[in-house]
């Protein structure tokens, strides 16, 4: 029996919803990050004293970094869910980019954005 191209209708259907669901929650993430993100350029100190100044200051710098990262690696995964409900509409969903072979539903479920096989992403590394 020949092995499969593609995943039928049905169960590009299946990770359709698997990636909407990832991307409403990666899109609702990211807002709420971009919102503490806002306050954060609000300066809300009334304490007046600069030791309490200097230590809020420093201590808001680091978490501002952490934020801006946060919130880039989400743009991320948002761009790359939104690149697989491409290959989900063109059908070539679950194609390993590699291969050409299917990545297993396993996989796909876990990391529905995925384009390569657990083999290929190891084999990948070597390279």
């Amino acid at each position: 029996m020949e092995a499969k191209k593609r995943y039928t209708d049905e169960e590009l259907e299946e990770f359709r919803s698997i990636v909407n669901d990832k991307l409403a929650v990666a899109k609702s993430d990211y807002e709420e990050t971009m919102k503490v993100l806002m306050n954060k350029n609000t300066n809300d100190v009334d304490d007046t004293s600069p030791t309490y100044k200097a230590l809020e200051e420093g201590s808001s710098n680091q978490t501002k970094e952490e934020l801006v990262q946060m919130a880039q690696r989400q743009q991320k995964f948002i761009q790359a869910l939104q690149a697989a409900l491409v290959r989900i509409n063109n059908k070539t969903y679950g194609i390993d980019r590699i291969t050409g072979e299917l990545i297993p539903k396993e996989r796909l479920r876990i990391v529905p954005h995925a384009t390569l096989s657990v083999a290929s992403k190891e084999a990948n590394k070597n390279h």
